[in-house]
């Protein structure tokens, strides 16, 4: 009985021992880990950090992207009844224009046309020409210089009273003769947070803010849309104003419908700032991940 008491104590003691001798080595195992992972579990939480700012930084709330929220049908009415009158393009400074007469005899308004250019491509043995409209340019005085009319001011004037004009100085000269005349440059210019950006020609002279935005593929979502910037030239002064498009008062505002030249320049939101920071950070925390990889690779390496 005194034997098997003592093998039992020291088989308890012995269970002890090899207890505390495993927890020990666990223990040490777990250490040498943190010791050798530390900077990298470092590294990893702050590239976590990272990661989280840069989420929260792109979001964007749904009522941000919204256009016209607080529109309903009755205010339709209210809006048709303010609604701005659709301007007429008038002529401005630089403006290039097609101006062209015709009439019954053909040899009769030849000298009241410029001359088509004719230019050759030489793509293939049998050379092909193609024809382009000349066009007059609008000096810095107003006036264009036609052909034996001689110099006509056509400075802030529309497309009808361009043409009446040259029809009253043909009068007399030329048999019921007829004019027309397009405008050549007109074009508006969208810029900043849009899918597109970029110059889009006017149609027929005329475009809506919204139809300018939907030609650019609309504003992204880091523009900022209770923001839009217009840039108007009105006879050598520059003009400035910002519209909301949640709101319904852009309908009734004299800068809904552009005119040629006009510049609609969309701001970022804060999303956008805030991205643009982050990713600074995180190009600059990749370049330290990375070299201090190198460095704890290379430790590891001599250790062994």
């Amino acid at each position: 009985m005194i034997y098997i008491k003592i093998c039992s104590e020291n088989h308890k003691n012995a269970l002890k021992f090899a207890y505390v001798k495993k927890k020990e080595y666990l223990c040490g195992l777990i250490y040498n880990y943190y010791t050798k992972n530390r900077k990298t579990m470092f590294l990893r939480k702050e590239l976590l950090l990272l990661l989280s700012i840069l989420m929260l930084g792109s979001c964007v709330s749904r009522k941000q992207l919204t256009y016209f929220r607080t529109l309903s049908s009755e205010d339709a009415k209210e809006i048709n009844e303010h609604l701005p009158s659709l301007p007429e393009p008038t002529v401005k400074i630089n403006d290039a224009l097609i101006i062209t007469v015709t009439a019954l005899d053909p040899e009769a308004v030849l000298p009241y046309n410029l001359p088509s250019v004719s230019y050759a491509t030489p793509t293939s043995s049998v050379v092909p020409t193609t024809s382009s409209f000349q066009y007059y340019t609008v000096d810095a005085q107003g006036c264009i210089d036609f052909p034996v009319l001689g110099k006509l001011y056509v400075e802030g004037m529309t497309q009808s009273e361009v043409i009446n004009l040259i029809q009253e100085k043909l009068k007399g000269q030329i048999v019921d003769p007829i004019v027309t005349m397009r405008f050549l440059n007109a074009k508006v210019t969208v810029l900043g947070e849009v899918r597109s950006p970029g110059n889009y020609s006017l149609n027929n002279g005329r475009m809506t803010l919204l139809e300018a935005l939907g030609a650019a593929g609309d504003v992204t979502q880091y523009g900022r849309r209770d923001n839009v910037l217009i840039i108007r030239d009105v006879r050598g002064q520059l003009e400035f104003k910002r519209l909301d498009l949640s709101s319904n008062e852009i309908f009734t505002s004299p800068y809904f419908y552009l005119q040629q030249n006009d510049v609609v320049v969309v701001e970022p939101n804060q999303a956008r700032t805030t991205s643009n920071q982050s990713i600074g950070l995180w190009l600059s925390m990749v370049g330290t991940v990375a070299s201090a990889a190198t460095v704890v690779v290379s430790v590891l390496s001599i250790s062994k």
